[in-house]
């Protein structure tokens, strides 16, 4: 299959462009390796790429040459990961957030309706959930509160999605994520910060009391999911469905610092803050769905997805002090 990967540079997208490429899918992807985080980063990751992967440098927000690049792939299906990710800073910038998320999404949409590809995967959220009071959360519960304009481009891209599918035949899955992580994560999420500051000695910031909680869900867990979510597109079953993807299973913030303290051997020295606007006192997800329809079945607990990313990120770190030092007299 040609598949366009949006996204495709950042930390979901390059594990899914790399599983794409192994499977033999010939893959293009758009990113505007823009400068939320160190666009280095980005550019390391698609360094590892295969050759046959095609990398296109766009910003979803320019229209015209989201058309022309979707109109010369004419894709066979879509997966849209690409977003301005986050709470808190889309508090800061809405109109940024609404600009890419929702705006973004529908060039993403008529882009390839007009290339003639039907087959979409769309990466929603978890925060789209609000302060639902049902637990775990359920595809089917209604959605009367989100909690932050983040949350909100999510749901609006929801609906966009549910439009593509009413008005012009369109097969679409909406993949709602539940904080993910593992290798690659990208550094402003929690548990890269809190792993790189415990080791180096730094404070860690923590918001509210430590009894938040998250459904921590590992990279390797949401890729599963994804293959998933796009063999399912292209079967017979209904034109939309929405899946959570989850570990089926919540983590305090409390619980997750003191894993990583056990991880890396070190103690944590924490900042506490009150809790901020927008973010969410818990996410769960009820995966019976996408078990019972996607074959999903996650195999990476937090207890062992911590040790997992403290292991990668003392890898890399080794690496670079390993190429810093080259060619230096010691």
């Amino acid at each position: 299959m040609k598949i366009i990967v949006t996204g495709g540079a950042g930390f979901i997208g390059s594990h899914v462009v790399s599983a794409l490429a192994e499977a033999g899918h010939a893959v293009s992807l758009l990113d505007d390796f823009n400068d939320f985080y160190d666009p280095a980063i980005k550019r390391e990751n698609v360094a590892g790429f295969p050759q046959s992967v095609e990398v296109a440098e766009l910003d979803l927000r320019d229209w015209e040459p989201i058309r022309e690049f979707f109109a010369r792939v004419k894709p066979d299906a879509v997966i849209h990961l690409a977003a301005r990710a986050g709470v808190r800073p889309s508090i800061q910038d809405p109109k940024l957030y609404i600009d890419t998320n929702i705006t973004g999404t529908f060039h993403v949409l008529e882009a390839a309706r007009l290339s003639g590809c039907h087959q979409v995967l769309f990466a929603s959220s978890s925060s789209v959930y609000g302060l639902s009071k049902t637990v775990p959360f359920r595809e089917d519960l209604p959605l009367l509160q989100t909690l932050s304009p983040y949350a909100a481009t999510k749901i609006s891209g929801e609906q966009l999605c549910g439009n593509f599918v009413n008005l012009y035949g369109f097969r679409i899955v909406a993949l709602r994520f539940f904080t993910v992580y593992g290798p690659g994560q990208r550094p402003d999420l929690a548990i890269h910060s809190f792993t790189d500051a415990i080791e180096n000695g730094r404070p860690i910031r923590q918001f509210g009391d430590g009894t938040t909680r998250r459904d921590y869900t590992y990279i390797d867990d949401i890729v599963q999911g994804v293959l998933g979510a796009l063999s399912f597109v292209q079967g017979e079953g209904p034109l939309f469905e929405i899946f959570n993807l989850g570990e089926n299973e919540t983590t305090t913030l409390a619980a997750l610092i003191r894993s990583i303290e056990k991880a890396l051997g070190k103690k944590a020295i924490i900042e506490r803050f009150p809790e901020q606007k927008g973010d969410m006192p818990l996410t769960a997800a009820d995966i019976t769905k996408a078990r019972t329809l996607l074959g999903y079945s996650p195999h990476t607990p937090i207890r062992e997805g911590i040790p997992k990313f403290v292991a990668w990120y003392r890898d890399l770190h080794a690496g670079k002090s390993s190429r810093s030092t080259q060619g230096v007299l010691i």
